[in-house]
């Protein structure tokens, strides 16, 4: 995915980073709701990890079924009513679940566009051998047809969601930013809100990772 190695090497440690700090996260919930949300969480950026290395691409539909599911959750718990109260009841939370439902489905869609990517390159790969040649172009000729469909449309949807989560990584920066303003002037009320900065710091981080992980889509 991306041609400078130090580069893919510094976003698989931070996906597995993230990964880790949600798995951590997820033993220490006291409720199942926050354990089943990590562990989404820690899922989606193993498969983001293995993305960029294109590994397992045999699991491609497994993964987008997944990942879909884990959206539905989100969205589920985000439209949830209020008297769920073990689901996204405040407006902030509401919010965080349906972020959160958005990054599920941008990964879902990630997955299934470098699968059209994986299966162009192998249907456009060149063969030996004049009739064995034939033969295979014609049972190729689908398949390439089809990747190119999806190549034709990737790159529209691919730009719209690199801005997307460029612009969440600038909101989870400036709420960072503001955290450290409250911190300077209202040191009272900072200790509530004492664990929403390493939250803002790996969300801003994520949406960071997965805009750029789209922008090498956009060509």
């Amino acid at each position: 995915m991306f041609s400078n190695p130090a580069i893919t090497w510094t976003i698989t440690a931070i996906l597995l980073l993230s990964a880790s700090y949600h798995i951590l996260q997820g033993i220490r919930s006291k409720q199942r709701k926050d354990l089943i949300n990590n562990s989404l969480h820690a899922l989606m950026h193993f498969l983001m990890a293995a993305m960029l290395w294109h590994l397992a691409p045999s699991t491609m539909l497994a993964q987008i079924m997944v990942l879909t599911g884990a959206a539905m959750w989100f969205i589920i718990q985000a439209v949830a009513r209020p008297e769920v109260k073990t689901l996204c009841t405040d407006g902030p939370g509401r919010l965080k679940c349906a972020y959160h439902g958005l990054t599920m489905v941008g990964a879902a869609a990630m997955v299934a566009m470098m699968g059209g990517v994986t299966t162009a390159g192998y249907a456009s790969a060149p063969t030996n051998g004049t009739s064995i040649a034939h033969d295979h172009h014609a049972m190729a000729a689908p398949v390439k047809t089809t990747a190119a469909a999806t190549l034709d449309h990737s790159p529209n949807l691919a730009i719209l969601l690199t801005v997307f989560f460029a612009a969440a990584a600038m909101v989870f920066i400036i709420l960072l930013l503001r955290f450290r303003v409250m911190k300077n002037t209202h040191h009272n009320s900072v200790t509530a809100k004492r664990s929403s900065r390493p939250e803002h710091g790996l969300e801003a981080l994520g949406a960071a990772v997965m805009a750029l992980m789209f922008a090498t889509m956009t060509a």
